[in-house]
C-alpha cells in the first residue's frame, strides 16, 4: 500500500502563499512515503489527502484545510511512530521552557531582588533551556532515523 499523490491544481499559481503550503504538504507526503509505515497509518494519511483532492475550496479556505490536514497527519505519525519533522522538538520545547522554566525562574529572581518587574529576566533563560532540550531530542531522533527531511513552516 502506498500514499496517494496530491492532485495538481492549476489555480495555485496566482496565490504564492497557498502554493507554498501546497508544495510543503506534497513534500511531506513524499517524505512519509520513504518511511516504512504500517497499513493503518497509510490509510489515515490517504483519507486526509483524499479530503484535499476532493475539495472544491480555493484561496484561504483551501489553505486552512491543508494546514488542518497536515497537522492531523503530523500528530498521528508523531504519536504512533515517534516520527517528527526537523526542529519539531526544538520548537515544542522552546515554548515549554519559556513557560515551565522561565516563569518560575523569573518569579524567583524578581521576588529575591524585591522587584517583581524583573520577572521577565527568567523568560529568555527558560527559552534557552527549552531550545537546548529540544535540539538534543531532535538530534536523537535524527540518529535513530525518526526524523523527516522537512521543516514545517506555518
Amino acid at each position: 500500500m502506498s500514499i496517494i499523490d496530491l492532485k495538481q491544481r492549476p489555480d495555485l499559481t496566482n496565490d504564492f502563499k497557498l502554493s507554498t503550503y501546497y508544495a510543503q504538504f506534497d513534500t511531506l507526503l513524499s517524505e512519509l512515503s520513504k518511511k516504512n509505515l504500517p497499513a493503518e497509518t497509510i490509510t489515515f494519511i490517504n483519507e486526509r489527502v483524499e479530503r484535499i483532492n476532493a475539495s472544491s475550496f480555493v484561496g484561504n479556505d483551501l489553505r486552512k484545510l491543508i494546514k488542518q490536514e497536515q497537522t492531523a497527519i503530523l500528530k498521528q505519525v508523531e504519536k504512533a511512530h515517534k516520527i517528527a519533522p526537523k526542529n519539531h522538538y526544538r520548537n515544542l520545547w522552546m515554548l515549554l521552557g519559556f513557560t515551565a522554566f522561565g516563569l518560575p525562574i523569573g518569579v524567583t529572581f524578581g521576588l529575591s531582588i524585591g522587584n517583581i518587574g524583573l520577572m521577565a529576566v527568567g523568560l529568555p533563560i527558560g527559552m534557552a533551556i527549552g531550545a537546548a532540550v529540544g535540539s538534543s531530542m531532535d538530534k536523537k531522533a535524527l540518529a535513530e532515523g525518526r526524523q523527516l527531511d522537512i521543516e514545517i513552516k506555518y
